[in-house]
């Protein structure tokens, strides 16, 4: 049995879907990843995995680009005929419904971690794709022996309810899961110190990147010493991006460390209290809270779609700020500053939480219990993942 993943980055299939992969193996099916070029597909032959290298643009708009991205999906399904076609992201979802059905692809997931640019931006360009991506999404996601998994429930009442999705081709699962064993609680400080805060994410303004660095100039005239940390990189594939140039700047006037890509995570986890995401995107389930949680920090975020899927309560399970306000942040902070039972209170109820509904071994089996919808042969007795 032959499965491929298909996402728009290698980046993001290596870090977020290579234990799904590493799980299909040890049920004995062979697993394809396919994905633009990039620095992190070549780490794949390490774990046994195949690689293939598609040609495809994000931001592109020239139709003759997209047909011919388009033709090569199509030319490479037909050559690996897989038994099921697993799709990230809503460009790579559309694209890759549609060659799998030209492909003759007897099953196809789609999976739509948030609505992404075209749906959290009020930009020109966001308002004029938004009916073109709507029209496309209604004729590709739902259609023939497929299903649509969504991270939270607020982006399956929106695409039910624009009747892009049939219902009954839904699948909730929240997240892509993290590995509590790896992400867990540091040993804390030893007495008082500063209070540390990270964000960690793409580079995008409606992560409320802007709004971080804003908060700690607003903390730094009350006279506080909180240590900002950022963590990521910009991302010039999407409109949205902050630049390199700013976030540079922001480190140099001293308002945040950035730290650019970070490939230990839960180190660095181990080092912070506070994992801030101030976001105002529309977010699938964030990779940084779930992280966050499992490694028991306290968390801050919006009370907005995937946010709240891991902030349910303010004040019990983390806390909540108004989306595009600085001032909100730092006043959550400032509390957290004051008031360090309340810190490590969050951090506790915020481990459980990622243990009871964000472990990554939950996640691979609703995700494959999806698999089994659809394939005619079942996937084979779990033995063992191999690394």
């Amino acid at each position: 049995m032959r499965i491929a993943f298909f996402a728009n980055t290698d980046w993001y299939l290596y870090n977020f879907r290579l234990p799904t992969a590493l799980q299909l193996k040890a049920h004995g099916a062979e697993v394809v990843m396919i994905s633009p070029p990039g620095e992190f597909g070549e780490r794949f032959k390490g774990h046994g995995i195949r690689w293939c290298q598609l040609p495809m643009d994000r931001a592109s708009l020239n139709p003759l680009l997209e047909l011919q991205t388009l033709r090569e999906m199509v030319r490479l399904l037909r050559a690996l005929q897989p038994d099921l076609l697993h799709n990230f992201t809503v460009k790579c979802a559309v694209y890759g419904a549609l060659a799998a059905r030209l492909a003759r692809v007897p099953a196809v997931v789609n999976a739509v971690a948030g609505m992404g640019y075209v749906f959290a931006s009020d930009s020109p360009k966001a308002r004029m794709l938004r009916p073109i991506v709507s029209t496309l999404m209604r004729a590709t996601l739902g259609h023939g022996h497929s299903r649509v998994i969504l991270q939270n429930p607020d982006d399956a009442q929106a695409l039910t309810d624009a009747r892009l999705v049939p219902g009954s081709k839904i699948r909730l699962i929240r997240s892509s899961g993290v590995d509590t064993e790896r992400f867990q609680p540091g040993i804390g400080a030893d007495g008082p110190r500063r209070l540390r805060v990270l964000l960690a994410a793409r580079l995008l303004r409606e992560k409320g990147v802007a709004e971080f660095a804003e908060a700690s100039r607003l903390l730094r005239e009350q006279g506080r010493e909180i240590e900002f940390l950022l963590a990521g990189t910009p991302d010039p594939g999407n409109p949205s991006s902050i630049t390199r140039e700013e976030a540079q700047a922001w480190h140099d006037l001293g308002l945040l460390q950035w730290l650019g890509h970070v490939e230990d995570m839960p180190g660095l986890l181990s080092t912070v209290d506070v994992m801030a995401l101030p976001s105002y995107y529309r977010e699938g389930v964030p990779r940084c809270l779930i992280e966050g949680a499992a490694a028991g920090l306290a968390l801050i975020t919006t009370d907005l779609p995937g946010c709240r899927e891991v902030v349910t309560r303010h004040g019990d399970d983390g806390l909540h700020v108004a989306p595009r306000d600085a001032a909100s942040l730092a006043g959550q902070l400032a509390r957290l500053d004051d008031d360090r039972d309340l810190l490590a209170m969050l951090g506790t109820r915020a481990r459980e939480r990622a243990l009871r509904h964000f472990d990554e071994r939950l996640v691979i089996r609703r995700t494959l219990d999806v698999y089994e919808e659809l394939l005619t042969v079942p996937l084979q007795a779990q033995t063992s993942v191999a690394g």
